[in-house]
């Protein structure tokens, strides 16, 4: 892996996924968006898929022989998923705030007005994934949008984005810095 050369106030980029149970409800899915614009993350890209049980066996590898691995792998391959890449100045750490605590009993106790506090279901239905480190996101970014160029990105894109002007196209449904066209496929 190149060693990504960032300056001290760069943004830093992390992977959300809104799982299927917020997809299939879009008053839900439209809400999760809502909470990303207001939290002022930069949605740098979007796309939405129905993702093969085999993409997420390779995913959450690392969780296998782990009691709730199969209903998690079989619950994520089961209908269409948002995936974002988001960035922010501390990206990862706000997400993951936003998401509220993985045990959604938990959530709905310690943070309730987080995204898994207010519409999480279970455990694993429990609206939506984050990465939890700056290796993890790059990995999980790469395992999601595979043109994208993290490197590229940071040289072309994250200087015009950090210094703004910056705007959101709802069609698009990705920020790009005013005056440019949309971003491309990195």
């Amino acid at each position: 892996m190149t060693s990504i050369l960032r300056s001290p106030q760069a943004l830093q980029l992390t992977l959300a996924l809104i799982k299927p149970d917020a997809v299939a409800h879009p008053v839900i899915l439209e809400a999760v968006h809502q909470q990303i614009l207001s939290n002022k993350f930069l949605i740098v890209r979007m796309r939405e898929l129905l993702w093969r049980k085999e993409d997420c066996q390779r995913f959450y590898q690392e969780h296998e022989g782990r009691f709730f691995y199969q209903r998690l792998v079989e619950f994520m391959a089961s209908g269409p998923i948002r995936a974002y890449i988001l960035a922010h100045k501390d990206a990862i750490q706000l997400w993951r705030t936003l998401m509220g605590p993985t045990r959604v009993f938990r959530a709905r106790h310690m943070a309730p007005d987080s995204i898994r506090g207010s519409f999480g279901l279970t455990d694993t239905r429990n609206t939506t994934h984050g990465s939890d480190s700056v290796v993890s996101a790059s990995r999980e970014i790469a395992a999601f949008f595979p043109d994208f160029s993290e490197q590229r990105w940071y040289e072309e894109e994250e200087p015009q984005l950090r210094c703004g002007p910056v705007c959101y196209s709802p069609e698009g449904g990705v920020h790009r810095a005013a005056g440019s066209g949309d971003p491309g496929s990195a």
